[in-house]
């Protein structure tokens, strides 16, 4: 049961904006407020995208939410085609609108889906910052966390289930040797590996930390 706390509207709500990875965001209520841990992952992303040698390359990125993940990626790889996915339609316009701010919404394709379930075709990466607050920490939560959209939080009870769904059905969207990258949550990184190395389909190749030393990052390929 998540505790009701009377949250306080964040300054990026009150302003309509934010910075990620140098460009420009409109952020409302629909959608997680980017965070600069995150740039992590679009910086681990950028680099097996260019290490490819036929440079082409596909990239799914599931939870959009603002589209700042998709579009950073865009705007710096431009010969990835990349599709930007999230359940909640309120969100895809928002990140709609930052596509066009950003100048590359002719080079997202944008998919109503509840992660893999509106999804076609089979992609080199996969890249998404789910929800991964686990429901005991809502209490501890600050109050103007509690302000962003709770489809973009709750994780589950152990903050998980995300990452269970993404890791057992990613191999069916995945070109062979292709690669899973995700956000995970303070203290999650052994959960991860745990759900990694029971799919047996997965190895994981590197884990990275934010600005905090905090680990952030996992990338995983996926070995069958």
């Amino acid at each position: 049961m998540i505790k009701t706390v009377e949250p306080y509207t964040p300054l990026q709500y009150i302003i309509g904006k934010e910075k990620f990875f140098g460009l420009d965001f409109i952020v409302n209520e629909h959608v997680l407020i980017p965070r600069p841990e995150t740039e992590v992952l679009v910086e681990a992303a950028l680099e097996l995208i260019n290490a490819k040698q036929d440079k082409i390359c596909s990239a799914l990125d599931l939870c959009t939410g603002s589209g700042n993940i998709a579009i950073s990626l865009t705007k710096n790889a431009a010969d990835c085609k990349i599709v930007a996915s999230d359940i909640s339609g309120d969100a895809l316009e928002t990140a709609k609108e930052n596509a066009r701010l950003n100048g590359v919404f002719e080079k997202i394709i944008f998919t109503k889906s509840d992660l893999f379930s509106g999804i076609e075709g089979r992609f080199d990466l996969i890249v998404s910052n789910p929800p991964y607050i686990a429901r005991h920490e809502f209490d501890t939560l600050q109050k103007e966390v509690l302000k962003e959209p709770m489809l973009a939080l709750d994780g589950g009870i152990d903050g998980l289930d995300f990452y269970r769904r993404i890791f057992k059905d990613a191999p069916g969207h995945l070109t062979r040797g292709g690669y899973c990258i995700v956000e995970i949550g303070f203290g999650q990184l052994s959960g991860i590996k745990e759900i990694i190395e029971s799919t047996k389909e997965f190895k994981l190749i590197e884990t990275r930390i934010d600005q905090y030393g905090i680990d952030r990052v996992v990338v995983a390929q996926w070995i069958n």
